[in-house]
């Protein structure tokens, strides 16, 4: 009976949580549908029974499937860049001082200039297919670059020598004292540049029009002024952008269990 009462608990706090979600997404879905109804123009704001419709109808062709896969792919291919190329940064500039000195203008400048600008001037030197790449790993640099080397920067001191006077290897120093006190930190930033980097990569794609993409769609959706395309598109974007995140949350947990068993 002791062993069973906490799998139940888990088991009703999960149920809370679903219901408390759904009820959320029914309320907002009312609220939609209400100011759906006082417009009463669908060129203006759709119900959610006709973006549903819009939405099935496009998930019906192979155009919208297509651009689904290019859009993830390319931003996803943005994220891991940016989120690899932060690391190494990070660690680079963390022991080396004069490295950080010369490059935090450049992380500044990265993290102060709008998104639109950066793309309006990367469409002059890149190809548009990889411009949304190009855009995502920008926006993910300096956010995993700054947690990162924050973290290195705030490991104990005392365990360093420790471990110089235990004569620990630099891979073990790495691996047992560097690695479980960046790894939190390397999380988090993750977990805030995704959306970031797919909210700049769908903006780029949305402005320089790649073939196949989700952001060349909005952009033709909005020209003819089919507003239910417009809505079903961004709640497509939407669910997409949740999904890779669960997706990134579970890894996140699945990781941390493994490295505290």
């Amino acid at each position: 009976m002791i062993s069973i009462m906490p799998n139940q608990s888990k088991l009703r706090t999960k149920v809370i949580r679903l219901c408390q979600i759904v009820f959320v997404a029914f309320f907002w879905l009312a609220v939609w549908q209400i100011l759906s109804l006082m417009v009463h123009q669908v060129i203006l704001l759709p119900s959610p029974l006709e973006t549903l419709k819009t939405l099935v109808r496009l998930a019906g062709t192979g155009r919208f499937w297509a651009s689904v896969g290019k859009s993830m792919l390319r931003i996803c291919a943005g994220f891991l860049i940016g989120t690899l190329a932060g690391v190494v940064g990070a660690m680079a500039t963390s022991r080396f001082r004069i490295l950080q000195l010369f490059l935090s203008p450049l992380l500044h400048l990265v993290r102060s200039v709008p998104v639109a600008s950066f793309i309006i001037l990367a469409l002059v030197w890149i190809q548009t297919g990889y411009l949304p790449v190009f855009i995502s790993f920008l926006m993910v640099l300096p956010v995993v670059w700054n947690s990162v080397e924050t973290a290195i920067r705030a490991i104990d001191p005392k365990l360093l020598e420790m471990a110089h006077v235990l004569h620990m290897t630099p891979r073990r120093i790495f691996w047992e004292i560097k690695m479980p006190a960046v790894l939190p930190s390397l999380w988090g930033a993750a977990l805030t540049s995704l959306g970031l980097a797919w909210k700049s990569g769908i903006a780029a794609e949305v402005i320089c029009r790649p073939s196949a993409s989700l952001g060349g769609m909005l952009q033709d959706a909005k020209i003819y002024l089919e507003t239910p395309e417009v809505f079903a598109l961004t709640v497509t974007i939407v669910l997409l952008s949740l999904m890779l995140e669960s997706l990134l949350k579970g890894l996140t947990r699945r990781l941390q269990r493994h490295d505290s068993v």
